[in-house]
């Protein structure tokens, strides 16, 4: 193998499979990132048997080969080249690579490219097909919600459903649930009902690029695995086996107080107070008024600490039913209006004990539910 490339391009590259290098494994080649040629262009892959990420970069091919490059080594070493164009060139028989960059020579001692796990390759004529900055906010708008309890594996994934022309994708973790619904340009050939782990799908919105780009995901059958294609990038992750609960039940289809409020003050009054919630046990309290006499309703959110002290905001909001004090976890609340893009929100509730859900103003594609915290004295 003999190829150039210019140095930003390569760093970029490998900081996008980096995240799947293997960090503990018995497998040394696992620590490797594969660097191959490939139609034209370079491609460099790791995996750690449960993620795989493959990018493709612009190069000039003088011989076609392979080899897998240590990880770490081969990472820092190209972030600190200058921006210029790097050679390598691959002895074979040693499988030693050579590095030259400006004034630096360097040779990496390598695994060969046959012990490294081979990459499914998807048949993209069996793909659906989304928009990526579409299918980016998906991801923004479920992936927090999934639980971190690796007790309960299905709970740390995400649901995803397509059927006909729509596709749903949920999380929930025991204490709240996202659920985001979108539309297909065409619709799928069969229903797909997939458990894709929230790790995988947090590094594909972090690896794709924004803009009008296509992703193709295909899931090969039988094969337990979920593939993501776009024409630079590639990820593949194995899906998450068990029956994912139905949640149908816990989304309240029923309200006895309606509040609209801006989504940027709450957030705002959110981030005060889980400043001293924090110290406690995260708990904001929400005290909701409806107005009277024309004047508009308020809210009021406010968070205590022993140790640190109290904050208040009050809110001006558009309140629909009764009063209501209830309280939540301030973090879950940050977190789901951190990713409400409209500039308005609904909190729906019905009494202190039951749960309150968050809709956008104007959209009718995501729903967040949020079980309350026992209030105390």
């Amino acid at each position: 193998m003999k190829v150039s490339v210019l140095q930003e391009n390569l760093a970029h590259g490998l900081s996008v499979v980096s995240r799947a290098v293997s960090q503990r494994s018995t497998l040394p080649v696992l620590a490797n990132v594969l660097v191959a040629t490939d139609e034209g262009r370079l491609r460099l892959s790791a995996t750690n048997l449960e993620l795989g990420i493959t990018c493709w970069i612009g190069a000039k091919i003088e011989e076609e080969g392979s080899t897998t490059v240590p990880a770490r080594t081969y990472t820092d070493l190209i972030s600190t080249l200058p921006n210029d164009k790097v050679e390598m060139a691959l002895n074979v028989r040693t499988q030693t690579l050579n590095v030259r960059c400006g004034s630096s020579n360097t040779d990496i001692k390598c695994i060969d490219a046959q012990e490294f796990p081979p990459m499914p390759v998807p048949d993209l004529a069996e793909g659906v097909q989304l928009n990526i900055s579409d299918l980016k906010e998906m991801i923004q708008q479920v992936v927090f919600a999934a639980s971190n309890d690796e007790a309960r594996p299905v709970l740390t994934g995400v649901l995803l459903i397509a059927q006909g022309n729509q596709i749903t994708m949920q999380a929930a973790d025991g204490f709240r649930l996202s659920v985001r619904k979108a539309e297909l340009s065409s619709p799928v050939a069969r229903p797909i009902k997939a458990i894709i782990p929230a790790r995988a799908l947090g590094e594909l919105a972090r690896i794709t690029s924004d803009g009008d780009q296509v992703v193709t995901m295909v899931l090969p059958p039988g094969r337990g695995q979920v593939i993501f294609h776009t024409k630079d990038v590639e990820l593949v992750s194995q899906l998450i086996e068990g029956v994912y609960p139905d949640l149908e039940q816990v989304i309240p289809h029923t309200m006895q107080t309606r509040t609209v409020l801006s989504t940027a003050a709450f957030l705002k009054a959110c981030k005060q107070a889980e400043i001293f919630a924090r110290e406690g046990s995260h708990i904001a309290r929400v005290n909701i008024t409806p107005g009277g006499d024309m004047q508009p309703g308020s809210v009021e959110i406010s968070g205590q600490s022993e140790e640190t002290g109290f904050n208040q905001t009050m809110i001006d909001a558009n309140v629909e039913g009764q009063t209501i004090l209830i309280a939540f976890n301030v973090r879950f609340l940050r977190e789901a209006l951190d990713v409400i893009k409209t500039p308005n929100v609904v909190l729906e509730t019905n009494i202190d004990t039951t749960p309150g859900v968050l809709r956008p103003v104007g959209e009718d594609n995501f729903l967040h539910v949020i079980m309350p915290m026992h209030l105390g004295s």
